[in-house]
């Protein structure tokens, strides 16, 4: 059986997500809960699970969880299917920021936020998806990604 080891991407500021991503050293680990699951694709229902993971200390924040990743959608930006990444808990973001939303108090998702004349779109980083356009009331954000656990295969 290969060797799994994870690999720790920590997003540097001001830069597009898919150029954004440095892998740090894990050094110094903090545990922070790992809350469930989150569709990079079509929104999933919201099911709470409790567990927790162990990250570098320096992507840990005040308000600090992590959600496994399911789907392709935000391949562009560097977030695959399987990753798990690391949000920091916000109720708002900034147009274009790659946030976490619930979608109605149901549905989780993991796209970037744009906010139009007509409402919100919710845009995949992969080419081959259709955006996701809602009202305004209809969605909340619920945290930002700040960071990337992946786990790689070493060769034995």
């Amino acid at each position: 059986m290969p060797n799994v080891t994870p690999q720790y991407l920590e997003r540097r500021p001001n830069l597009p997500l898919a150029r954004a991503w440095v892998a740090i050293e894990a050094n110094d680990l903090t545990e922070i809960p790992l809350l469930g699951r989150v569709s990079a694709g079509v929104p999933i229902e919201a099911c709470p699970e409790v567990g927790s993971i162990q990250v570098p200390t320096s992507m840990v924040r005040r308000n600090t969880y992590a959600l496994r990743v399911r789907g392709d959608s935000m391949v562009d930006c560097n977030i695959f299917d399987g990753d798990v990444i690391i949000i920091e808990r916000r109720e708002s973001a900034e147009n274009g920021e790659t946030a976490v939303v619930m979608i109605n108090d149901q549905e989780v998702t993991l796209k970037k936020l744009y906010i139009e004349k007509s409402g919100v779109r919710l845009q995949p980083a992969n080419e081959r998806m259709a955006p996701i356009f809602l009202r305004n009331d209809d969605i909340q954000v619920i945290g930002l990604v700040m960071g990337v656990v992946r786990q790689t295969e070493l060769a034995a």
